[in-house]
C-alpha cells in the first residue's frame, strides 16, 4: 500500500522540530517560570523542589506507557489528544490563584501536563522514525533534540519574561497555545504503518514487547543500549555554571543569557549540524568523537583566564557543542529502532539515556565541592573521555566475539 504523497515535503524539518516542542515546553515552564511565579508568591524552596520533581517523574517513566501508543488508537490520534491536553493543563494553571494554599492543585497540573507531554515524544519519535529515511536518521536525531530544547527555551525563557512583564495568566496561556499548535504539523505527516498491530489490544501490546525484546537481546541493540549509559558528552556541567560563575567574575544577567534563551537557541544550532555530521559518517562514530570535542572545550575552559567574557563564549560552546552530542545520540537510537513499535523501543533507549546525565551531575557536583571549579570542569571532561573509551573497548570486544561465535545482529 502507497503512502498519500503530502505537501510541504522541504519544510518536513520544521515539522518534525514542532513535534519536539511540547516536551520542552512543559519542562521549561515547570522548571523555571512556574517555579519563580511560586518563589515570587512566597512558596518555600523545598515545595518548589518537589513540584519540578513531580514534573520530572513522568520523562523517566514514560516507556512504560509507550506501548499503548504503538497499540492502540493511531499515532497521530495520540499525537493530538496529548498536545492538546498539555495545552490545556498548561493554560490551567494560568487561571489558578498563586498562593501556597493551592500548591497542591499546581502539583496536579504540573504532572498531568508533563504526563501528556511525554506521549507527543512517544507519538512524535513513531512518526518521526517512520518518515524518515535510512540516509537521513542523523538529520532527524537533531531535528528531534532542536525540538526539546527549542520548547525548553520556549517553556523557560518566554514563559519568565512574560511571568516579568506581563500579567501573570498570560504565560501559561500563551505556552499552552503554543503546545496545541504543534498538532498542525499532522497535517503533513503520514501516519505511521502498524503491522504489529492485531485485533486484539493483548495481541498488539505482546508484539510489541517482542519487537522490544529482539531489538534490546541483538548485538547491535545491546551494545547501543550500554552506550545510553556511558557518560559520553552529556553535558551535566551546564546544571551547575551558576555554581561557577563567581569564579570567573560573571554578573547574574551574564548567567541568565547563557543558560537561558541565548544558550538555547546556541544548543539548537550545534543539535541541527550535529545531525547533519552524522548523516556524513558511522553515527557511533561520530557520537563519541563529539564526546571527545566537549572534553576538550571543557578543559579549555578550565585553563582560561578568569574574565566573564571567557565564561560567556566557554559556557555557549559548551551548549553548542552538547546540541552535538544530543543530536548524535539520537541518531544513534533512529538508526537502531527502526520502524514498527518505534515509539516504545524509542523511549526505553532515551529513558536509559537520563542515567548518566544523573550519575555525571554527581560526579561534577562532588567534584567542584572538592576541588573548585577546575575539579568540576576536569571531572567533566574526564567521564566523557572515559565513556568514549570504555565503549571502544566494548565495541573491540564484541567484534572479537561475533568472529568466533557469528549471529545474528
Amino acid at each position: 500500500m502507497t503512502e498519500r504523497v503530502l505537501p510541504g515535503s522541504r519544510m518536513r524539518p520544521v515539522f518534525y522540530i514542532m513535534l519536539f516542542l511540547p516536551m520542552g515546553i512543559t519542562n521549561g515552564y515547570a522548571v523555571v517560570s512556574l517555579a519563580y511565579m511560586l518563589s515570587q508568591a512566597g512558596v518555600s524552596v523545598g515545595a518548589i523542589a518537589g513540584l519540578v520533581g513531580l514534573s520530572l517523574l513522568p520523562q523517566t517513566w514514560r516507556a512504560i506507557w509507550a506501548p499503548l501508543v504503538d497499540a492502540t488508537l493511531s499515532v497521530r490520534g495520540w499525537y493530538l489528544i496529548s498536545a492538546v491536553t498539555s495545552g490545556l493543563l498548561m493554560a490551567a494553571t494560568a487561571f489558578v490563584p498563586i498562593t501556597r494554599g493551592n500548591l497542591g492543585i499546581f502539583d496536579v497540573l504540573c504532572f498531568g501536563f508533563s504526563f501528556t507531554a511525554t506521549i507527543t515524544t512517544i507519538a512524535g519519535s513513531s512518526l518521526m522514525a517512520h518518515g524518515t529515511s535510512d540516509e537521513e536518521k542523523g538529520r532527524a536525531g537533531g531535528w528531534s533534540q532542536a525540538g526539546n530544547l527549542g520548547g525548553t527555551g520556549l517553556g523557560g525563557g518566554l514563559g519568565l519574561w512574560l511571568a516579568q512583564h506581563a500579567p501573570l495568566w498570560t504565560s501559561g496561556t500563551a505556552l499552552g497555545v503554543f503546545c496545541i499548535a504543534t498538532s498542525l504539523a499532522l497535517l503533513f505527516l503520514n501516519e505511521p504503518t502498524a503491522e504489529h498491530r492485531t485485533k486484539s489490544l493483548l495481541g498488539s501490546l505482546a508484539n510489541v514487547g517482542r519487537e522490544c525484546w529482539t531489538l534490546l537481546t541483538s548485538r547491535n541493540g545491546g551494545l547501543v543500549f550500554f552506550l545510553m549509559l556511558l557518560p559520553i558528552g552529556v553535558g551535566a556541567a551546564q546544571n551547575l555554571w551558576s555554581a561557577v560563575a563567581d569564579d570567573w567574575h560573571a554578573s547574574a544577567d551574564a548567567v541568565a543569557l547563557v543558560n537561558g534563551v541565548l544558550g538555547g537557541v546556541v544548543a539548537m544550532v550545534g543539535c541541527l549540524i550535529g545531525g547533519w555530521i552524522c548523516d556524513l559518517m558511522d553515527r557511533k562514530t561520530a557520537y563519541s568523537l563529539f564526546g571527545i570535542v566537549i572534553a576538550v572545550a571543557t578543559v579549555l575552559m578550565a585553563l582560561s583566564p578568569r574574565t566573564q567574557t571567557m565564561f560567556v563564549v566557554y559556557v555557549l560552546l559548551y551548549a553548542f557543542l552538547t546540541g552535538f552530542s544530543y543530536a548524535g545520540y539520537a541518531a544513534v537510537v533512529f538508526e537502531t529502532i527502526g520502524k514498527g513499535a518505534a515509539g516504545t523501543k524509542a523511549n526505553i533507549l532515551s529513558g536509559i539515556s537520563n542515567v548518566p546525565l544523573i550519575y555525571a551531575g554527581f560526579f561534577d557536583g562532588w567534584a567542584h565541592d572538592r576541588w573548585g571549579s577546575n575539579g568540576l570542569l576536569y571531572t567533566d571532561a574526564a567521564l566523557s573521555v572515559l565513556g568514549v573509551l570504555v565503549f571502544i573497548a566494548v565495541v573491540f570486544m564484541v567484534r572479537m566475539l561475533a568472529e568466533r561465535t557469528p549471529a545474528t545482529i
